[in-house]
């Protein structure tokens, strides 16, 4: 007989198995992909919102050096002189950190002292400026000097290395913003040039905003030439399209196309054998084209992580599957053996063991019952008699023990407990619908599937009720006698960052108040720490949020750190009805409420008061705070 309920029961749940394993992969599939979409897209997203502003950075830096150029540029055409140009190349270099260097060049014979030609230059080398008039040389068909003649307007020149064939020379590829110079409205007579450096403008600016390890940026030119780059061997020599073949790298090729063509966009492609995501922009006004390259491996490093947690996922929801089709298929066939056992003992003439009722509506559950009925109408009258005697006896006598104690201490316990079961009754009665909803989907659990948003809808209230017993149960514990001989010991052994600790606290109380919104705000910098207790400091910066969440409309929370010679103070307020001045005196008193019929036990901040006095601080409500509540948790930076 045991063989046969052990063969059935295996069958049953092999089949159940069967149609649940399926759709459970199945759903768990459609579930990663959306994932991997969703994390996808929001790589590339950051990636493209880092761009933009890198992007606007560059502009700035390069705005920095039109506005050293246009600024000065009135200056010398009132002054068109040698000594005024000097003066003048000098204080760009000198006011403006951004500038590499300046010259200014004058057409053939403005000054015939001078000769042919006259230019002077300023460049900055280092700790000083370094002025100096040129010899002759043939800068008219240098591109510095040329386009903006040809132009008759400002203009961006193309980086180059080259600087001049003068007395001064450095081997700092720049770019140039080059202004014509019209002396009192005259015809053009020279041209200024205010040069920066493309070596600074990637240390100052691009190196400094990286979204991943190994991301980098690129700087490309009309032509498609690399002006920033981390291998420096192709800067100002090499464009895109020479270093790349158009047969072996078609998406490399395509991507300096787009670029030099003004577009901006993302492109994959594979970069020195690694596949990287790129973004890319135009830098306005200067025909240079900045893109960020970002390799896959990054990009999708919460993808790669998700892989692993959908394989544990995969790996435990089986195991879950198997536990709950035992489960089920024993709680079902259960019935059936526990009553062939019972009737096997009436068989043999043993009434002792009374077979259990049954709540089942069928045949089977009919039938037990029947047995029940039939051997409980034989031993009714002698069993009843003899318990309800022993129980009468019983009951006298436990009455009698006790009735002192209950008299002592029903008030208190009757206060104690009413709110107990305020406090636990409602996550209880939640959990219990919710379980008998999963019950009742049991049966076409496997026909119909269940849907990812009712199953998160419901694993999410779960979890929030979980949460909220949890707490409660938490704060009996610490408020008992075990939970008491605990805290009096206070381990303050634990090095912890006040900020960290704040955020993650703040973190931690959302999972207890989604709806709730908490500003943080901080005086002290993230390196600031204390040795304390994290246990008691973290539970008792969450009850006071929590409190804040639950007393007040939860959209105007803010937790404030601030520091003074000797303390460090978290400082918790709201806006809210506030704590009325005449039951200010009870809030720290434990099993205490203002309002009977509110929720909660009494104990949260008679606990966090215990808690901060066992660190060696405080708790303190600001009274002179009026639109809400302010507490004030503070404890010493040194034990």
């Amino acid at each position: 007989m045991s063989n046969l309920k052990r063969t059935f029961s295996k069958r049953l749940s092999r089949t159940i198995m069967l149609l649940a394993i399926p759709l459970f992969v199945l759903l768990l599939s459609a579930f990663y992909r959306h994932a991997n979409y969703l994390l996808h897209k929001e790589a590339m997203e950051r990636s493209v919102t880092i761009l933009s502003t890198t992007e606007q950075l560059v502009e700035n830096y390069l705005s920095a050096i039109e506005t050293a150029a246009r600024s000065n540029t009135w200056m010398i055409e009132e002054h068109f002189s040698p000594d005024s140009l000097q003066v003048v190349s000098r204080r760009v270099v000198s006011l403006n950190r951004s500038v590499l260097s300046c010259s200014i060049s004058t057409e053939p014979d403005v000054f015939p002292e001078y000769g042919s030609s006259f230019s002077v230059y300023s460049v900055n080398d280092g700790d000083t400026v370094i002025t100096v008039t040129e010899p002759e040389f043939e800068y008219f068909e240098k591109n510095w000097y040329k386009k903006p003649m040809q132009l008759g307007r400002p203009c961006w020149i193309n980086p180059f290395s080259d600087f001049n064939a003068g007395t001064i020379n450095h081997h700092d590829a720049v770019g140039s913003y080059c202004i014509p110079l019209r002396p009192k409205g005259s015809r053009i007579m020279g041209v200024i040039s205010v040069d920066f450096s493309f070596q600074k403008l990637r240390e100052t600016v691009l190196a400094t905003h990286h979204p991943y390890p190994s991301s980098y940026y690129m700087l490309l030119g009309p032509s498609g030439g690399y002006l920033v780059h981390p291998q420096t061997n192709l800067l100002f020599k090499n464009t895109i399209f020479s270093v790349n073949d158009s047969v072996e790298h078609p998406d490399i090729i395509a991507l300096g196309r787009d670029m030099t063509a003004g577009h901006s966009g993302t492109a994959h492609v594979n970069l020195d054998g690694v596949l990287c995501h790129v973004c890319y922009k135009p830098v306005a006004d200067t025909g240079w084209s900045l893109a960020l390259v970002c390799q896959d491996d990054d990009v999708l490093v919460d993808y790669n992580h998700l892989t692993i947690v959908m394989l544990v996922i995969v790996v435990v929801g089986i195991l879950l599957i198997w536990w709950l089709t035992r489960k089920v298929v024993q709680h079902n066939i259960g019935p059936v053996n526990e009553l062939m056992e019972a009737t096997k003992q009436v068989a043999e003439g043993n009434y002792e063991k009374v077979i259990p009722p049954s709540g089942h509506k069928d045949v089977v559950g009919k039938l037990q019952n029947a047995f029940r009925s039939m051997q409980l109408a034989l031993i009714s009258h002698e069993e009843s008699a003899r318990q309800a005697a022993e129980e009468v006896e019983r009951e006298n006598a436990e009455l009698e023990q006790t009735l002192p104690l209950a008299k002592e201490v029903s008030k208190r316990r009757g206060i104690f407990i009413r709110n107990v079961s305020h406090q636990i009754s409602n996550p209880l009665n939640v959990i219990n619908g919710l379980t008998n909803v999963m019950k009742a989907n049991l049966s076409s659990r496997n026909k119909k599937g269940l849907e990812s948003s009712e199953m998160n809808s419901i694993a999410s209230t779960m979890r929030h009720h979980a949460r909220l017993l949890l707490r409660s149960t938490m704060m009996l514990y610490d408020s008992s006698d075990v939970g008491a001989a605990n805290a009096s010991r206070y381990d303050k052994n634990d090095i912890v960052a006040c900020n960290k600790e704040a955020r993650e606290a703040i973190s931690d109380t959302l999972g207890y108040c989604y709806d709730a919104e908490i500003r943080f705000e901080t005086e002290v910098p993230d390196e600031l720490t204390v040795k304390t207790n994290r246990h008691f400091l973290m539970y008792s910066i969450q009850e006071l949020l929590v409190n804040a969440a639950k007393f007040s409309d939860g959209q105007h929370i803010t937790l404030r750190v601030t520091q003074t010679e000797t303390k460090v103070r978290f400082i918790v307020e709201d806006v809210g009805p506030g704590m009325p001045e005449d039951n200010e005196h009870l809030i720290f008193v434990p099993f205490a409420k203002i309002d009977d019929l509110s929720e909660g036990l009494g104990l949260g901040l008679p606990l966090c008061k215990s808690h901060a006095l066992g660190l060696g601080g405080d708790l303190i409500l600001d009274e002179s705070y009026k639109q809400g509540c302010r507490f004030i948790f503070e404890i010493p930076k040194v034990q």
